[in-house]
């Protein structure tokens, strides 16, 4: 019975706590680069640099144009290059219908290409999920592709399958993100990230354990790629995980990707486009065995192993991926690329 009056109260609370820094945010943590209207709803780009080729970068299932930060900055030495956040993610607005395909990711990427006046030609790099929708805007837009350089890019065969594992692991997570965007919306998310952005641990693993079993751990694996970010952009990323927003996004984007990767295995990349592929050092023999077949139906494929690394390659080696893509750059130019890429 304490409980039952209790409760309201705390929800109340939580709810105006909310309300209140999320307000803040907006005015703390305005958009790194500008809103685009795509048609009925705005996706944020961020723009900087100068030159041919238009450098275009796509983040990964559930991240925003903040992880590029690192790379972005020593790209925009090289050519004119954008990074940009899909619907509802980081800054972006979320779609009216909120349905998902690859279809209309690739689409909404060209819209938000074309508004914005950046002609092609474009080097397209993608980071996981982003390398399924690079990948899918070659095929559609092959003309306006000066290359691909794909970020130890997902698995198609993987999780086009359908399997009962991978269907009860997609339905985990997005269950996650949901209760997620529950407890976020009463302040309980920007309350555990803070804590746990403090230092602190014990309220961060309960609220954890309170969303799922082992959501303690994807809290704290969250936290350990925040920490790759360069230190000024770690309140910028709490407050977006703050938000309900990020997290039914993220749901979405989850409950889409056997089917968007059922669709990327219709879609070949034509063979004269470059692509250059960078797997992590705890790619499976699988993930391997896919990228090798990538690299040789383009005339110009080549698949580079980094030893030691994990899946966020563009944080932890931001000077290789830069020179990947510098290279890429400078051989459409009919250069040759430097040794450290710009």
């Amino acid at each position: 019975m304490l409980w039952l009056l209790i409760l309201p109260g705390l929800l109340m609370a939580g709810g105006v706590y909310q309300a209140i820094a999320s307000w803040m945010d907006e005015r703390r943590f305005p958009p790194a680069g500008r809103l685009v209207d795509v048609g009925g709803f705005k996706l944020h780009l961020r723009r900087e640099g100068s030159g041919q080729p238009v450098v275009v970068l796509e983040a990964g299932i559930a991240a925003t144009s903040i992880s590029w930060s690192p790379a972005q900055a020593r790209l925009a030495e090289l050519s004119t290059v954008c990074s940009y956040d899909r619907a509802g993610l980081g800054w972006s607005e979320p779609r009216r219908d909120g349905s998902c395909t690859l279809e209309q990711l690739v689409g909404e990427l060209e819209e938000l290409l074309r508004r914005s006046g950046l002609a092609a030609p474009f080097v397209l790099v993608g980071h996981s999920f982003g390398g399924l929708v690079v990948r899918a805007f070659a095929h559609a837009w092959p003309e306006q592709v000066a290359g691909l350089v794909l970020v130890d890019p997902v698995s198609l065969v993987h999780w086009s399958r359908g399997s009962r594992a991978n269907t009860e692991q997609i339905r985990a997570a997005a269950g996650l993100s949901r209760r997620g965007a529950v407890l976020a919306r009463v302040g309980v998310v920007r309350a555990a990230l803070s804590v746990l952005n403090a230092g602190g641990r014990w309220f961060p693993s309960h609220v954890g354990r309170a969303v799922a079993r082992r959501g303690s751990d994807v809290m704290q694996n969250l936290a350990r790629e925040i920490a790759k970010l360069p230190r000024e952009l770690y309140s910028t990323v709490r407050a977006h995980w703050s938000r309900p927003g990020g997290f039914l996004a993220m749901a979405e984007y989850l409950e889409a990707l056997p089917g968007c990767a059922a669709a990327g295995l219709t879609m070949n990349v034509p063979g004269n486009i470059p692509v250059t592929i960078l797997s992590a050092g705890n790619a499976t023999a699988e993930e391997l065995r896919e990228r090798e077949a990538w690299a040789s139906e383009s005339e110009r494929g080549r698949h580079i192993k980094v030893p030691g690394t994990g899946h966020w390659l563009q944080l932890e080696r931001p000077e290789l991926v830069s020179q990947a893509v510098g290279e890429m750059v400078n051989a459409w130019r009919g250069g040759s690329g430097t040794e450290d890429g710009s």
